[in-house]
C-alpha cells in the first residue's frame, strides 16, 4: 500500500493576521484533519512533529521508503506588500515527472473549494528543502497567505474541507477509489477454513498484503463497494466485507 511522508509546518514564529495562532498551529490542525482519510483509504503514513525543522523532516523522510513527501504550509507576502496577496501554490521540483503529477492534481482538487480558483497554481522551484532534498517525489503546498486577513479565514474555516480534497487529490495519485472516514471499529475475520485475503486493491486480483486467518482482530476504517478498508498489524489494506464481522 502507498505511504507517504506528512510534514506540516513547524514555523510556529509565522503568525496569522487574525491572531488566532501560527502556521505551525494551523498546518497541525490541517494534518489531524487529513489522517483519518488517509487511513479510510488505505495510505499510510509517516508524520514530523512540531520539534522539528524543516531539515529534521526531510532527514527523517529520507531514512524511510516513502512514495511521496507532502509538506503543508500557508504563505507570506514579500515585506513590504504584506497582505497584499492571495492564492496557493503548490511546488515541484523540475524533472520530477511524480512531484509534478501530484502537485498538479492538488491544484485541481483545491480549485474546487478556495474563492479564487485562478489563483491555484503550481510552480518548479529548486530553492525549497523539502522539494529539491527529499528521495521520494515531493510537493510543498502553500495553502493560502496568512498575513492576508480573507486568506486566513478562509483557512481557518475550510480546514476539513482542505483536508478531504488534499486525501482527494491522494487518491487519485494512487489510482485508489476515495472513501469517506468512518469511525473505526474493530472486526473479527469470520472464514470458516483457510485464510482472508488483505489485498492492495478492492479487487479480487488485487495484490496479496498478508492471509488473515478467522478469528483474527482487525480494524475497519472504511467502506467500499463490498470491500473493507483494514489495519491487520502494521499492514492496511482492503478485504472482502463479507468475511468480516464488525
Amino acid at each position: 500500500m502507498p505511504v507517504i511522508y506528512l510534514s506540516p509546518s513547524t514555523q510556529e514564529w509565522n503568525a496569522y493576521v487574525t491572531g488566532s495562532g501560527s502556521e505551525e498551529y494551523h498546518m497541525n490542525q490541517l494534518a489531524d484533519a487529513l489522517v483519518p482519510y488517509l487511513w479510510s483509504n488505505a495510505i499510510r503514513y509517516q508524520r514530523n512533529r512540531p520539534d522539528m525543522t524543516a531539515a529534521s523532516s526531510i532527514r527523517e523522510g529520507n531514512a524511510g521508503d516513502y512514495d511521496l513527501y507532502l509538506a503543508l504550509h500557508s504563505n507570506a507576502a514579500p515585506e513590504g506588500h504584506y497582505g497584499e496577496e492571495r492564492g496557493i501554490i503548490a511546488f515541484y521540483y523540475p524533472g520530477s515527472q511524480q512531484g509534478q503529477r501530484a502537485a498538479e492534481l492538488i491544484v485541481e482538487e483545491l480549485r474546487q473549494i478556495y474563492p479564487l480558483p485562478n489563483k491555484v497554481t503550481t510552480r518548479e522551484t529548486t530553492s525549497l528543502g523539502e522539494v529539491r532534498q527529499p528521495r521520494a517525489p515531493a510537493v510543498l503546498v502553500e495553502i493560502g497567505y496568512h498575513d492576508n486577513y480573507a486568506d486566513a479565514v478562509w483557512i481557518e474555516g475550510h480546514v476539513e474541507a482542505i483536508a478531504q480534497q488534499l486525501a482527494r487529490a491522494l487518491t487519485r495519485y494512487f489510482d485508489l477509489p476515495f472513501i469517506y472516514p468512518s469511525t473505526p471499529v474493530t472486526g473479527t475475520v469470520a472464514v470458516s477454513y483457510g485464510t482472508l485475503n488483505l489485498r492492495e486493491y478492492p479487487a479480487s486480483d488485487g495484490r496479496i498484503l498478508a492471509n488473515m486467518p478467522g478469528g483474527s482482530a482487525v480494524t475497519v476504517y472504511g467502506e467500499w463497494e463490498g470491500w473493507y478498508v483494514v489495519g491487520f498489524g502494521e499492514q492496511l489494506g482492503y478485504a472482502a466485507a463479507a468475511y468480516i464481522n464488525v
